[in-house]
């Protein structure tokens, strides 16, 4: 007799229904595909790559506009007389 889910041959003894021995089906020993696999870590290495590219440009590009904000800030507060800041302390 031969099991449905998994294709293994069962001696089964049909007086008290029990199986009396279990032959493993035989492997299909194809192996693991190496090509498709180098092609996966190929991509997968392309696309940090890219996501390292990526981040690299916006921390760059990042710094740039704070730069630009702050000689702006500073242009515009260059001009103004500068005060002490009022305290709790001197409301009193």
């Amino acid at each position: 007799m031969t099991c449905p889910c998994c294709g293994a041959t069962l001696t089964v003894d049909a007086e008290l229904g029990k199986v009396l021995f279990h032959q493993a089906p035989p492997k299909q020993d194809k192996g693991p595909d190496l090509d498709f696999a180098t092609q996966l870590l190929k991509k997968e290495a392309e696309r940090r790559e890219a996501l390292f590219r990526q981040s690299a440009d916006d921390q760059k590009i990042k710094s740039e506009l704070l730069d630009r904000k702050f000689k702006e800030a500073f242009e515009k507060t260059k001009d103004q007389p500068t005060e002490a800041p009022i305290r709790d302390f001197d409301l009193d």
